[in-house]
């Protein structure tokens, strides 16, 4: 879902092997973090993180997640981090790790099964894999990763047709403007075209009746990054792209916390904090907008929701 190219399977069309990430981070973790001027207030380069607010090193996320077994949210940044870096068999056991501090949580199951499949060699959907999407299912049978890449595995085995029908039925659950919608549409195009299947009269159907967007989305609420900004950052390593968005996000923190009369800062924070892996956080982000917004709290617990922030 990448590039517009696909893999053949022994004569059967699936989608590409670069294409199973549907909710990656992507290749600038910047892009999907908070918007520079957000964070700046229109200036043209992103606030610089104070001194003695050192950002952590995967040895160090390392450090405090192994000294506290049961922390799920230290596991889980630790975990994305390994992700972000290309690391996806130690993402996968960071992951498997907070999940025993969560159990319940089905998007760390949906991000261990990912996870899983990028750090296959071999199978592109393996076994264990699986396991992960289909606890995730038991738990929110909603998780988009996880009904997508169930619908990949129908598509490895050849049943192409019932994974066309998983997809335009996550398609038709998919917010309008949400961040993997056009890589989805992308998906059953592509696999549609490979096999002689229809899609675009299907995708229109799935799209037309879909509930309108929230009037302010933590997608579009605030400008992003300038095309000059992603080019520069686009050359930093992937591990130092984290830490830059770390220290832009928690420069948008201290200034909420400075400011807090600011509703779209603080959909921007809590989006940046899910995007992170740092869900609690991002939940406590939730707590204190409606705290400082009280009239707000109908659109804040939307957009929340939205995002997937736990207690919203």
């Amino acid at each position: 879902m990448n590039d517009g190219e696909s893999d053949s399977n022994e004569g059967t069309g699936t989608v590409s092997r670069g294409g199973l990430a549907l909710l990656a981070g992507g290749a600038l973790l910047l892009a999907g973090i908070v918007g520079y001027q957000a964070l700046t207030g229109g200036e043209d380069e992103p606030a610089a993180v104070e001194d003695g607010d050192s950002l952590p090193t995967i040895a160090e996320l390392k450090e405090r997640a192994e000294a506290d077994p049961l922390n799920s949210d230290a596991w889980t940044e630790l975990a994305y981090a390994y992700y972000e870096t290309g690391e996806f068999a130690q993402a996968a056991r960071a992951y498997r790790q907070a999940i025993e501090g969560d159990g319940e949580n089905a998007v760390l199951w949906s991000a261990l099964g990912e996870a899983r499949v990028l750090a296959s060699e071999d199978d592109p959907m393996p076994a264990e894999a699986v396991v992960a999407f289909t606890r995730a299912l038991e738990i929110d049978p909603s998780d988009p990763r996880a009904r997508y890449f169930l619908a990949v595995q129908k598509d490895l085995a050849g049943d192409y047709n019932a994974a066309i029908e998983d997809w335009l039925a996550l398609l038709k659950d998919t917010p309008a403007g949400a961040p993997w919608e056009a890589n989805l549409r992308q998906t059953i195009e592509q696999v549609g075209k490979i096999n002689g299947v229809e899609t675009a009269d299907r995708i229109a159907a799935a799209t037309k009746d879909r509930p309108a967007p929230p009037q302010l989305t933590a997608g579009n609420a605030i400008p992003g990054p300038s095309r000059q900004q992603i080019e520069a950052a686009g050359g930093i390593p992937p591990g130092e792209q984290r830490e830059m968005a770390e220290g832009m996000v928690a420069s948008l923190d201290a200034k909420l916390r400075a400011n807090p009369a600011n509703p779209d800062g603080w959909v921007m924070l809590m989006r940046s904090r899910m995007t992170l892996g740092q869900q609690d956080m991002a939940s406590q982000a939730y707590k204190d907008a409606v705290a400082a917004n009280p009239g707000q709290e109908a659109r804040l617990t939307q957009e929340a929701q939205a995002l997937g922030v736990p207690g919203a």
